[in-house]
């Protein structure tokens, strides 16, 4: 059970309403995260800035491959509800995230994920080098920014066990439904 309650809509400032509903107009739907995020809606702006990241690096990063790079943050930092949201995000695209063939660019990314999260002082120089070969600097800073966001949720989602959103139950991993 959740450590921190949702929102009560019925009840809410004018301002969490506002926020609330300027989410679901631009998303089109409001997460069990983003209803706690709300008593906030600083806190929700700021965790919500992972959306201006991404179309940020959509012109070089593929639906794909971000999909992958933060389904490795989330496993790395144990997030049961990032790593079923990205499941779903490749299983309604028709990927198997169990038996997923990388390409070296999502190789890449999905070991940078993990990378951060298991020592962010100490991300291997080769990965780096594989990076700057690949990026330029300005992706490579959009990409650690959105790893940090990336991270941040997780870590929310894991310090208040944020409840799995009914809608994302059916794309759990096996046995953490």
């Amino acid at each position: 059970m959740s450590h921190l309650p949702q929102i009560d809509y019925d009840s809410a400032s004018p301002e969490v309403r506002a926020a609330h509903d300027e989410e679901v107009r631009l998303r089109g739907r409001m997460t069990n995260m983003k209803r706690t995020l709300l008593h906030s809606p600083v806190a929700h702006r700021i965790y919500a800035e992972w959306f201006t990241l991404r179309a940020e690096l959509d012109p070089v990063i593929s639906d794909r491959e971000i999909w992958i790079f933060s389904h490795a943050i989330s496993k790395a930092a144990k997030s049961k509800i990032a790593i079923t949201f990205f499941r779903r995000a490749l299983i309604n695209k028709g990927f198997d995230p169990d038996a997923l063939e990388l390409s070296e660019s999502e190789a890449l990314l999905e070991a940078f994920g993990r990378a951060v999260v298991t020592d962010s002082n100490a991300v291997p120089v080769e990965l780096w080098a594989r990076l700057k070969d690949r990026y330029e600097t300005k992706t490579l800073v959009d990409l650690i920014a959105f790893a940090g966001i990336m991270l941040a949720t997780a870590v929310f989602n894991n310090v208040v066990e944020v409840e799995l959103d009914p809608e994302l139950e059916a794309f759990a991993e096996a046995g953490s439904a």
